[in-house]
C-alpha cells in the first residue's frame, strides 16, 4: 500500500523546494503562469490556496493585489513559503479537508497543481465550495487527466492500464542537476467535474495547455488542464 500522498510530498519538500525555486525550471515558467494567472478573478476579501507548497503561486497573487493565505498540509513546505527570503506570504499549515476558515470566508480559492496530488480530491473541493462566497471562484490547475492516463513511447502515444481506474503515479524527474520524485494520482477526468458537481461549482472555463511548438510531441494533444468555476448563488 503506498504511503499517503501528502506524507509523500512531505518527504521531498527539499527537492520541491529547489526545483520549484530555480528560475525557469519548472513547467510553471512555461506552460502555466501567463495562462493560469488571467482566470483568477480581481481581487477580493481574501483568496485562499490550497496547496501552496513554497508559495510561487501565492507570491504571484499576491503580486496581483490580492490578499491570500497559502495553505499546505507540510510543514516544510508551509515554512519556506512563510519565511520566504525576498517574498513571503502569509501561509497556515493545514489538511485541504478541514481548512480553517469559515464558511463564505473567501472570494477565490486557487488549488494550482495540487488536486491530482491529494488522496481525498472531492472532499478537498468540497472545502473549497464552503469557504467560498456565493459568487466566489475556484481556479485549478491539474496534470491533464490523458497525461497521467498513460507515457509516450517514441512518437506514440500508449495508455497501458484502464482510463477510468484511479491510480497512484510517481515519476522521477532529472533536469539541470535536480532531481523530483513527483507522487500523484490518475484520475480519469468525470472525478474532477464529478467533484466540481457535487460541490456546486459550475465550471466556467476549462483550457488545456500544451506545447505549443509545432514540432514537439505533446503538441498534439493536452498536458495540463486549468479550470475556473463558480459557486452558485
Amino acid at each position: 500500500m503506498s504511503a499517503p500522498l501528502d506524507e509523500s510530498w512531505d518527504t521531498h519538500a527539499g527537492a520541491w523546494i529547489e526545483w520549484a525555486r530555480r528560475p525557469g525550471h519548472d513547467s510553471y515558467w512555461r506552460f502555466h503562469r501567463e495562462r493560469f494567472l488571467p482566470l483568477i478573478p480581481p481581487p477580493g476579501r481574501l483568496t485562499v490556496d490550497i496547496g501552496c507548497g513554497e508559495g510561487r503561486v501565492t507570491r504571484d497573487v499576491q503580486a496581483l493585489g490580492h490578499r491570500v493565505i497559502g495553505v499546505d498540509s507540510s510543514l516544510a513546505m508551509a515554512r519556506a513559503a512563510a519565511t520566504h527570503p525576498s517574498d513571503p506570504v502569509n501561509v497556515v499549515a493545514a489538511d485541504g479537508t478541514r481548512l480553517p476558515f469559515p464558511n463564505g470566508a473567501a472570494d477565490c480559492v486557487v488549488a494550482f497543481m495540487a488536486l491530482h496530488d491529494i488522496d481525498d480530491m472531492p472532499g478537498t473541493v468540497a472545502e473549497a465550495a464552503r469557504i467560498l462566497v456565493p459568487g466566489g471562484r475556484l481556479v485549478l490547475a491539474v496534470v491533464h487527466p490523458l497525461n497521467s492516463a498513460g507515457r509516450f513511447v517514441d512518437t506514440r502515444f500508449i495508455i497501458e492500464d484502464s482510463w477510468f481506474r484511479e491510480r497512484p503515479t510517481v515519476d522521477v524527474a532529472t533536469r539541470d542537476g535536480l532531481t523530483m520524485t513527483f507522487h500523484s494520482r490518475h484520475r480519469p477526468l468525470q472525478a474532477y467535474t464529478e467533484a466540481l458537481a457535487d460541490a456546486g461549482l459550475l465550471i466556467e472555463r476549462l483550457r488545456e495547455p500544451t506545447d505549443d511548438r509545432p514540432d514537439a510531441k505533446w503538441s498534439r494533444m493536452p498536458m495540463f488542464l486549468h479550470i475556473r468555476a463558480v459557486k452558485g448563488l
